[in-house]
């Protein structure tokens, strides 16, 4: 693999519409080469547009570089992409599909030994079609990785994945960055950008709106600690406001108490308790990506996208 370049991504004040929608709004970022980037965003903020936009799979206003050049004068194989919508020939095998794919580059990496970095050694030879909808997007990542590119564009690499296939790809996306690959990375999953990215960039109405790494964006954006209560009983704001005298907000439908440190857990449930609140359950919660994505859209993503930052303990 080539030495990283300082920039191995640049945008700069890139524009696209689609007739009347605006689906970049004079974006300007600059990746360095070994960097892996987390780009989110609502559905229709951009995201998908931008990749395209960099890989030269569209035109767009502004400029765009990839190593140094223009996408279309980029060597091909020294760039790797995964799109979000990926459809292989169904009676292909894993090792066909991959095969196929290194047969496209003069230098491609050795097809098990991509095969075996997705987990797909034991189902090799199983057709596409009858793989799992998680083997099928590990297959696809395969596609993406058998040239071994200096650059690697991965819109949702792990949607459909099982847990236990997210953690083999994330640790694959590390070992990838440290030997100097610069990662594009889109994704739904906040738990996944905080896990994997060195900075983040968030996309809203085709406009960048935050850029920089997940600590910062969180000390900046992300709010206060919190607990929220579940109660056995239905108990209002003001209720548990009185009870606490500390502030009281919605959060995901559930009642929460701001700026609660978590040695504090025990005293704050122990006052509620005193004042009659019946305490079933309750989950304490540093802020995190997902509160950033929050307060920057105005858009929520679901619980489940947060259970691995949580602590929650059953009273």
């Amino acid at each position: 693999m080539a030495e990283a370049e300082a920039a191995a991504l640049v945008a700069d004040d890139v524009r696209k519409r689609y007739g009347d929608v605006v689906a970049l709004d004079g974006v300007s970022l600059s990746i360095t080469g070994g960097e892996v980037f987390g780009l989110v965003g609502p559905n229709g903020a951009g995201k998908t547009t931008l990749v395209r936009a960099l890989t030269g799979t569209t035109g767009c206003e502004g400029s765009v570089g990839v190593l140094g050049v223009p996408p279309d004068e980029v060597d091909h194989a020294r760039v790797g992409l995964l799109p979000q919508s990926f459809h292989p020939a169904d009676r292909l095998t894993a090792r066909e599909l991959v095969a196929y794919y290194a047969g496209l580059y003069d230098h491609a990496r050795s097809v098990e030994a991509v095969l075996d970095d997705v987990g797909l050694a034991d189902d090799a030879d199983t057709w596409y079609e009858n793989l799992s909808g998680g083997q099928q997007r590990r297959a696809c990542v395969g596609t993406a990785l058998v040239n071994d590119p200096d650059v690697l564009f991965l819109d949702e690499p792990t949607t459909g994945i099982d847990p236990a296939g997210r953690r083999s790809l994330w640790r694959l996306i590390d070992d990838l960055a440290a030997g100097g690959t610069t990662v594009l990375l889109t994704s739904h999953s906040m738990g996944e950008v905080e896990r994997l990215a060195d900075r983040v960039g968030l996309l809203r109405d085709g406009r960048l709106v935050a850029v920089g790494t997940p600590e910062s964006l969180i000390a900046e954006h992300g709010g206060d600690s919190r607990l929220v209560v579940d109660t056995s009983r239905p108990a209002d704001r003001e209720t548990l406001a009185a009870a606490l005298d500390a502030e009281v907000v919605e959060h995901d439908g559930r009642l929460a108490v701001r700026d609660v440190a978590l040695a504090d857990v025990g005293d704050v449930v122990a006052r509620l308790e005193a004042a009659g609140v019946d305490v079933e359950s309750f989950t304490w919660a540093e802020p995190d990506l997902a509160d950033v994505y929050l307060r920057l859209t105005g858009e929520s993503f679901a619980p489940a996208e947060r259970t691995d930052v949580e602590t929650e303990v059953e009273g």
